[in-house]
């Protein structure tokens, strides 16, 4: 009896402990890789990490490596764990450069990028993404240009395409930012720089008017006339309902006077003005 009822008891407390699923360790690849799927769809995506990580320990070279190497990429950027996606997908691309959907890789990399040049503060706080860092954008742009230059076919190129539309925009008023911010500083060589690095490089955009406006009253600021008019001609030739343009002359933005102070303020540490 003493020996059936001790039976009885360990049946009961395996009955009990067992939830119809294997342990970790004794999980083979498959059951590993389907949980870490399994998370995904739930979105439950730092469950799907820390799986996919056990199944590359586990069985790093295995049939499913390749495949939960790109899982783990998306894992990690759905987690906004942005620099593993990026070093997961740059990792991925150097092992597998002529792996079928390593075009997958370049485009998660190239998102990550964009989504590293949004703070926390930056993302629920601030009124202008282009008054940002613009390095991400800018790593961004070239990575999904890399991604259209090497896979033009790719499924992912159109929307690479109209992102890469949006960030020049964006880069393109970033411009306008900085140089509005020289003419306040009265830096007339800077912001005409600066408007005509837009003009060279942001064509295309709804910035360059904006770009050829800057030109104009940063080279009259400067007293260089004939540059003046020369860039005001272009003006009016290509964009002749510019807001600035007033019978056949420019407007000044007035970016030039919000920062400027008599001799008064100066001396009396702005106490007087």
């Amino acid at each position: 009896m003493r020996i059936l009822l001790i039976l009885a008891t360990s049946l009961i407390l395996v009955a009990c402990s067992s939830d119809g699923k294997r342990p970790g360790d004794e999980m083979t690849e498959r059951e590993i890789y389907e949980k870490a799927v399994e998370a995904i769809d739930n979105e439950n995506y730092f469950l799907a990490i820390e799986t996919l990580q056990q199944l590359e320990n586990k069985y790093p070279f295995g049939n499913f490596s390749e495949q939960a190497q790109l899982e783990m990429i998306f894992a990690q950027f759905s987690a906004q764990e942005l620099e593993g996606a990026r070093a997961s997908a740059e990792r991925f691309i150097r092992l597998h450069p002529e792996h079928e959907n390593v075009d997958y890789a370049y485009y998660l990399k190239a998102l990550s990028s964009y989504e590293l040049g949004l703070s926390l503060v930056e993302r629920y706080f601030a009124d202008d993404e282009s008054q940002r860092d613009p390095q991400p954008a800018r790593d961004s742009f070239q990575e999904l240009n890399e991604l259209i230059r090497k896979f033009p076919e790719s499924q992912y190129a159109p929307d690479a395409r109209q992102r890469m539309i949006y960030l020049r925009d964006r880069l393109a008023l970033h411009e306008v930012h900085v140089a509005h911010y020289y003419l306040k500083r009265h830096a007339y060589l800077a912001a005409a720089n600066r408007g005509r690095n837009i003009v060279e490089n942001y064509q295309g955009t709804k910035h360059v008017a904006t770009g050829l406006a800057l030109m104009v009253e940063a080279y009259e600021l400067l007293g260089q006339q004939d540059l003046a008019d020369k860039s005001l001609a272009v003006l009016k030739a290509n964009f002749p309902k510019h807001p600035q343009l007033k019978k056949g002359k420019l407007v000044h933005s007035g970016w030039a006077q919000k920062d400027r102070k008599s001799i008064w303020n100066v001396i009396t540490l702005g106490l007087i003005d």
